[in-house]
């Protein structure tokens, strides 16, 4: 599995345009939302809502930004009601895809996933039917340009907080924890200075599926691209090991 790679998607992903990181900051507005509603405005209480604080940070939302959404959140009973859904399905040659929404309309969300797997050749599954291939881990990515500091006293550190692995890449150190361990690291790192290029709790493939044929890359990316646009859809997860390359 390409940390590399992994990175690269994460750049390209922060610097397409400011619509992505206006549909970025969506998509973490409704996860603070969500996080208040079910465990409190007060982020000491509430590690769900560390976990997305985090992921906020790491994507440069501004702290009033975070404060006005968990105020809003907290302060509005008549306030969206979301629903948590996951589907699971398969893209071109197999690869597989974890789809997470958060909606108000269970069946709009389903019928719009369901059509963007089937535009681009692939078939939503039943549940369970490719999650079995990912783990479920915290997972902070350190930018070399970002952090100056020696690479054996950052493992140390990750690892002293309890980080499960560390791997250095090209351009980056992948920094893996259990979703459990992942606020204490997060923590621990921030504390000591460190900058994250992303910081969450994710799925990672175990392994990955490389695409030969232009017509399933297009497919492939058909997919992704319809999920991408969808306001329901919060987070894709796919074991396909995208080239680099492919940025346009």
């Amino acid at each position: 599995m390409s940390g590399h790679s992994k990175f690269a998607n994460i750049k390209h992903k922060k610097e397409k345009n400011d619509a992505a990181k206006g549909k970025m900051f969506t998509i973490i507005g409704k996860e603070i939302a969500v996080a208040v509603k079910e465990g409190g405005a007060d982020p000491d209480n509430n590690s769900k809502l560390r976990d997305v604080i985090a992921k906020a940070k790491a994507n440069n939302m501004p702290n009033d930004t975070i404060e006005r959404g968990i105020k809003k959140a907290a302060g509005n009973v008549n306030a969206v009601n979301y629903e948590s859904v996951t589907y699971e399905g398969y893209g071109p040659n197999g690869t597989a895809i974890i789809v997470e929404a958060l909606t108000d309309n269970r069946n709009r969300a389903a019928s719009n996933i369901r059509s963007a797997f089937t535009k681009g050749g692939g078939n939503v599954g039943t549940p369970g039917c490719v999650s079995f291939m990912f783990d479920n881990k915290g997972q902070m990515i350190v930018d070399k340009e970002e952090y100056t500091g020696d690479a054996d006293e950052l493992m140390m550190l990750a690892l002293d907080a309890g980080a499960d692995d560390f791997n250095e890449e090209e351009d980056c150190y992948e920094i893996l924890t259990s979703p459990e361990e992942f606020d204490a690291v997060n923590q621990a790192l921030a504390d000591a200075g460190v900058t994250f290029a992303s910081a969450e709790v994710t799925m990672i493939p175990q392994t990955t599926v490389d695409l030969t044929s232009e017509d399933d890359i297009k497919k492939m990316n058909r997919i992704l691209g319809l999920l991408d646009e969808d306001d329901d859809v919060q987070n894709v997860y796919h074991n396909w090991n995208e080239p680099e390359e492919d940025e346009e």
